[in-house]
């Protein structure tokens, strides 16, 4: 599954640097943090809305939709901080085995 997210991760860098008039995620890029922040939240708040039309009987493929949207600004989001996916992967994996409750209390300290 995360081949997709490899592969995705691939072209987001490399259209980084191409022509902002050419390219959407250049065109992020080109913006800056604060507009490609702008978008994680926009779809961050469009992910809860598809979700709680769901839970009352509307589109769930919106949901997952919406959900693919903010992966995408996300995985934009890490390109421009040049942040690696490995990096969030390995991340998720540590917490194995870890209580979300323990490993939540842990990051207090």
């Amino acid at each position: 599954m995360s081949d997709v997210l490899t592969q995705l991760e691939t072209t987001l860098a490399a259209r980084k640097g191409t022509d902002p008039e050419q390219s959407y995620v250049a065109s992020l890029h080109h913006k800056g943090l604060n507009k490609i922040l702008e978008k994680v939240g926009e779809e961050a708040t469009e992910v809860i809305l598809a979700a709680k039309d769901a839970e009352a009987g509307g589109d769930r493929t919106a949901v997952v939709g919406e959900i693919a949207d903010l992966w995408f600004h996300t995985m934009v989001m890490l390109s421009h901080l040049d942040l690696d996916l490995d990096d969030v992967l390995k991340c998720l994996s540590e917490r194995f085995g870890i209580s979300g409750l323990d490993e939540k209390a842990a990051r207090g300290n």
